[in-house]
């Protein structure tokens, strides 16, 4: 029992001093020159829509809010009654200067619905660039022209953003989902792209219409769940780059419950699991407030676990804070459920190994094989 409170203690440590890299990375991003393109090429933005979101009209309205000279938005639903079509309806009628579309089409491409959605909506795209959000990206002014130079750079062929998480509420499903995000998920792709990764970030994904074409369209990625990593995947098959654009948006956590918030993580666990498995179980060691707590237990409590766990959570809370302020971003108030937040993040690792099968937009998949069962 010494033995393991003592490797108990020593993941602690590691984790702690990955919650500063983090931290330092988060600053040093932030920090760098916003990049401005040299050329401002027309884009499309395509929003795929499904169902009633919290905050939907927000975020709807922040993609035709853009600083930008030339840019089209295209919202899709397939379901002609998705309540999604009323609220994209009413963003498009009070942004009637812009170039707005809502496309409706229930054309069944392929067993992943958001991709099937894009193909039915990619008709309707005018611009060569296209820019796919998620329906609940909340994104600043300047995020076009940040996406724009990105994409310019020699060598890119995708271009693709950090965000933060965006609680729709005070609750503290939606405040342990936001953290899990921000104080996780972001630091966490900045210290994997600092090792030489280059990983596409799903929220937001731009590239030019020749490039999707080279990949096999839409269609190349119909019958994967985790098509972000398809489409990073065989941009770089063709000798491209992924690169990450200088602008940070948001996006909504809806979960006002800690049971959804489960639900939605074990998905994201189980695809990523079923992608990068020994990674994703090395990913373990960023929570260090879960090993200092393990260390108390297996200790019996003893002093030096105790001021191990303290310090855990003086270090987690410190990089916390320290990266709501590097992102301007209020704080949601987390620091007291930074515990289990940590414990919440293992115990949903753990439980990806444990079995395949996820649930995404009303449809049950397994994560290995990626193909669709009967829900």
């Amino acid at each position: 029992m010494a033995l393991l409170a003592a490797l108990a203690g020593l993941l602690c440590a590691v984790g702690a001093v990955e919650s500063l890299a983090g931290w330092w990375l988060v600053r040093r991003f932030r920090g760098a020159p916003p990049a401005v393109p040299h050329a401002r090429p027309g884009i499309t933005v395509l929003r795929p829509l499904y169902g009633p979101e919290p905050l939907l009209e927000a975020a709807l309205s922040s993609a035709c809010a853009q600083d930008y000279p030339l840019f089209q938005v295209v919202f899709g639903v397939q379901d002609p009654a998705d309540p999604a079509r009323m609220v994209a309806e009413g963003v498009r009628a009070r942004f009637a200067a812009q170039d707005v579309a809502v496309v409706v089409d229930d054309t069944a491409q392929g067993a992943n619905r958001k991709v099937a959605n894009l193909a039915n909506m990619l008709p309707a795209a005018r611009h060569d660039v296209l820019v796919i959000a998620d329906s609940d990206v909340h994104a600043a002014p300047d995020y076009l022209a940040r996406i724009a130079a990105a994409l310019e750079q020699p060598g890119t062929g995708l271009a693709t953003t950090l965000y933060t998480g965006r609680p729709a509420d005070r609750s503290r499903a939606a405040r342990l989902g936001a953290s899990a995000i921000t104080h996780g998920f972001l630091p966490g792709a900045l210290l994997a792209r600092a090792l030489g990764r280059q990983d596409a970030l799903g929220a937001t994904l731009a590239l030019r219409r020749g490039t999707l074409e080279a990949i096999g369209g839409f269609a190349a990625l119909s019958e994967h769940l985790a098509d972000d990593h398809l489409l990073g995947h065989k941009v770089r098959a063709l000798g491209l780059g992924v690169r990450l654009a200088t602008t940070v948006p948001a996006t909504t956590v809806p979960e006002s419950r800690l049971s959804a918030l489960w639900r939605h993580e074990l998905r994201w666990g189980r695809t990523i699991r079923a992608l990068a498995p020994l990674a994703f179980a090395a990913s373990a060691v960023q929570y260090p407030l879960a090993w200092a707590l393990a260390a108390l237990a297996l200790s019996g409590g003893a002093a030096w676990a105790v001021g191990l766990a303290a310090l855990a959570w003086a270090v987690r809370a410190a990089a916390a804070r320290g990266i709501d302020r590097a992102l301007g971003l209020a704080s949601v108030g987390v620091l007291w459920l930074l515990p289990l937040r940590d414990l919440m993040s293992v115990a949903v690792l753990l439980a990806s190994f444990a079995g395949s099968r996820v649930t995404w937009r009303g449809r049950t998949m397994r994560a290995e094989s990626l193909e669709t069962e009967r829900a």
